[in-house]
């Protein structure tokens, strides 16, 4: 059954939009710091292949030749990686923090924090080898920039020489 023409119930209903996530910002943090937790207790296993298959007793206890081995590696923090534990999107976050007002400014320092974290955990796992470089540096928008021409010669401005001869600077 359809609602009447011009009927004004709307009015009635006691609040308008979605709850925040989070009431607070210490409850955000509290929320992120667990998320690092678990990424630090969590890590991904990679499969590597070994040089020399090594006998290992199984589950029931027979031995059985092994050729590959699982080795624990980090896990890198990330807003969608934050997002998804958090049960919100990618795009309500940036929202919420584009939404702030001067009054929630706390939450302003506690988001910033957040992305200092993730931003510093990527940088530096990428710096000592536990990332991917290439991925990590576009993930942070790093960038090697190098003007190239079409004919694939790199532009680099020609040095010049200087030299003062009697007072006179010479270029050449």
């Amino acid at each position: 059954m359809a609602a009447t023409k011009g009927n004004q119930f709307w009015k009635q209903r006691s609040k308008h939009g979605r709850d925040k996530l989070f009431k607070s910002p210490t409850m955000l943090w509290n929320a992120a710091c667990e998320y690092f937790s678990w990424c630090d207790e969590n890590p991904w296993m990679k499969v590597e292949q070994l040089k020399k298959p090594m006998v290992v007793e199984d589950n029931e206890g027979n031995e059985v030749v092994e050729s590959m081995v699982h080795l624990p590696t980090a896990r890198p923090y990330s807003i969608s990686g934050l997002c998804l534990y958090l049960n919100c999107n990618s795009a309500f976050f940036r929202q919420f923090k584009k939404s702030l007002k001067k009054a929630d400014k706390d939450f302003s320092t506690v988001i910033s924090r957040i992305e200092d974290t993730i931003a510093t955990q990527q940088f530096e796992g990428a710096t000592v080898g536990a990332y991917n470089a290439n991925i990590i540096s576009r993930t942070l928008g790093l960038a090697d920039n190098q003007n190239v021409k079409h004919d694939g010669i790199p532009e680099t401005p020609a040095a010049k020489q200087v030299m003062i001869f009697n007072g006179q600077k010479v270029e050449f």
